[in-house]
């Protein structure tokens, strides 16, 4: 069986015509003799009265658990039965599914669960029987039957998931813009679509504020090797991810990304002269803040300290488990994380130089920088983002009139 799994996110579903155009998009797919699985978001965004954000006002505040993720998950439920019936007014017999339903198996870790398996029986049965499967997105259950939710943009995570059980052909997800870009369009004057992304790029700008594609699920799809597309719902057009990409040192930069609202710290340890009690006071620094999940990035640990970001407002936390212990915190606020990415750049000398020119010759500060194989990450001030992103847009030359065709 020929199964494509086709995402639609909130924005993607907000209005009646978006909603017409969307199964537009699925009796296409199915015309071309596909048989298509949908997976939904809940519909728009706040304040619209079913979005996720409005389900949680009516909680108030919570500790979070099952409760919490029961109420959030109608907000899917409710979309795929306005979807499945959409369709079958329109002559295609479609049903809607709970995540459980169609197999989706997690841990019990509410708000943020893992999925542990996937069993599609009941998708491959609706299929069999010439029926449209319209599946919640962002849930699934526990083994003993808990609604769970698998984390803010977890409908990308449920279709690649599903993708993989299925060995579909193909997964497409559908957004409000055209595909993976070189950067974000609403900054970077000749940001454009790149027409085919590898996996390891992908996570590394979705994991770095893309916001086009959940990290989570970039990670899964790479790890199951499941490509997939992102395409721009009224266009039809945009990027496919898959291992097709060849690097190319010629081109090192595939793509700039960034996040707003950081803060850096560096720790300064007190005289310790012996090197093993150094390094359990090290220890005791991370230990620390990952029991209160603080997320630390860009970490660096020299002679001269403890190095690194945290979301802003982790920073009363980072404050408070830090305090008492022999050491000085200095921060840094209203700071930037600048990513540059591109399989092209391993192994290609002088990218590092290129940027660090880039940068300078716009007169921006760079105040700390982590690397791996395929990103480099700078630390700029938040107020200097913007124009950093379009300096190193325009040294690499990835503007609109320099980029080849879209291909999907």
């Amino acid at each position: 069986m020929k199964t494509i799994v086709q995402k639609f996110g909130g924005s993607s579903l907000a209005t009646p015509e978006l909603r017409e155009i969307a199964a537009s998009r699925v009796l296409e797919s199915r015309a071309r003799g596909a048989s298509p699985v949908v997976v939904c978001s809940a519909l728009g965004r706040a304040p619209e009265p079913y979005a996720t954000d409005s389900l949680l006002g009516l909680l108030g505040p919570s500790r979070g658990g099952p409760n919490r993720d029961l109420l959030i998950s109608c907000g899917e439920a409710i979309a795929c039965a306005i979807f499945a019936e959409l369709l079958t007014s329109w002559g295609a017999d479609a049903q809607a599914m709970t995540g459980g339903q169609a197999g989706i198996i997690t841990d019990g870790n509410f708000g943020d669960a893992r999925i542990v398996r996937v069993n599609p029986a009941n998708v491959f049965a609706a299929l069999e029987r010439g029926v449209i499967p319209v599946i919640t997105g962002f849930q699934g259950v526990t083994q003993d039957g808990a609604v769970t939710t698998l984390g803010r943009g977890g409908s990308d995570l449920s279709a690649i998931a599903l993708g993989d059980a299925l060995g579909s052909e193909a997964v497409e997800i559908f957004t409000d813009v055209s595909g993976v870009m070189t950067g974000d369009p609403r900054r970077i004057a000749g940001a454009h679509t790149i027409g085919r992304v590898n996996y390891a790029e992908m996570v590394e700008l979705a994991s770095d504020g893309a916001k086009v594609m959940h990290a989570k699920a970039a990670e899964l799809a790479h790890v199951t090797q499941t490509p997939y597309v992102v395409k721009g719902l009224r266009s039809g057009f945009g990027s496919t991810i898959d291992e097709g990409h060849t690097p190319d040192s010629m081109k090192p930069v595939t793509g700039i990304t960034s996040l707003r609202d950081i803060v850096f710290i560096r720790v300064i340890q007190g005289e310790i002269d012996d090197l093993d009690a150094r390094a359990q006071l090290e220890l005791e620094v991370f230990r620390r803040l990952a029991e209160r999940d603080v997320s630390c990035d860009m970490i660096n640990v020299n002679n001269a300290g403890i190095f690194f970001i945290v979301d802003s407002e982790k920073l009363s936390i980072v404050r408070e488990e830090l305090a008492g212990l022999n050491m000085a915190i200095r921060v840094r606020s209203h700071c930037a994380k600048l990513s540059i990415v591109g399989s092209g750049m391993r192994g290609t000398p002088g990218v590092m130089y290129r940027v660090v020119s880039a940068l300078k010759e716009g007169g921006i500060e760079i105040i700390h920088s982590t690397d791996s194989n395929i990103t480099i990450s700078v630390l700029v001030p938040e107020e200097d983002v913007a124009r950093g992103e379009q300096a190193i847009h325009d040294y690499f030359k990835l503007g609109r009139s320099l980029a080849a065709p879209a291909e999907v």
